[in-house]
């Protein structure tokens, strides 16, 4: 029993270091991608500096996609005042007209961006399967990469954490 305080001790303080070492590890800077919408208007990242970006790689074929695009308007409509901003990349298989026809039946409030030749899916690391999502910091560093459909709650506390 004598040597477990020492012990819990040491665990401890080399659990704080370590958590304090993985904050401090460089975040990988997002790529300099400049996106084009269904209307033709062109996005830098760089020109998005200063807000919280999330970029979601989707496709209409995508269940998963669908399926969260009403909890991403939402969480748009609750943050975008903040200084949160969302861009909606269709996969570059996604028949053009369905992202149309889709973005304009559900009425996305955010930017949607045809990925024609696939080369932002290949700059943001060879993204193939959708939903992906990566969230970037106002600096243009990536936070958080998610495969799959977005964690709502998770998501907002993150942005309740950012955009104070």
């Amino acid at each position: 029993m004598k040597l477990a305080k020492p012990f819990l001790l040491v665990v401890a303080v080399l659990a704080i270091a370590g958590a304090l070492a993985y904050a401090m590890i460089d975040k990988p800077a997002a790529p300099a991608s400049t996106f084009t919408t269904l209307e033709g208007k062109s996005i830098s990242l760089d020109d998005l500096r200063g807000k919280i970006v999330l970029v979601n790689f989707w496709a209409t074929s995508c269940p998963g996609c669908v399926k969260e695009m009403p909890d991403l308007i939402e969480t748009y409509h609750q943050y975008k005042d903040r200084g949160f901003e969302v861009v909606a990349v269709a996969m570059s298989y996604d028949p053009p007209n369905y992202v149309a026809n889709f973005a304009k039946t559900r009425q996305l409030p955010f930017p949607v961006a045809l990925d024609v030749s696939g080369a932002h899916a290949h700059a943001f690391g060879d993204v193939q399967l959708t939903p992906t999502s990566f969230i970037i910091d106002k600096n243009g560093r990536i936070l958080e990469q998610k495969l799959g459909e977005l964690d709502f709650a998770k998501l907002k506390a993150l942005l309740d954490k950012e955009l104070t």
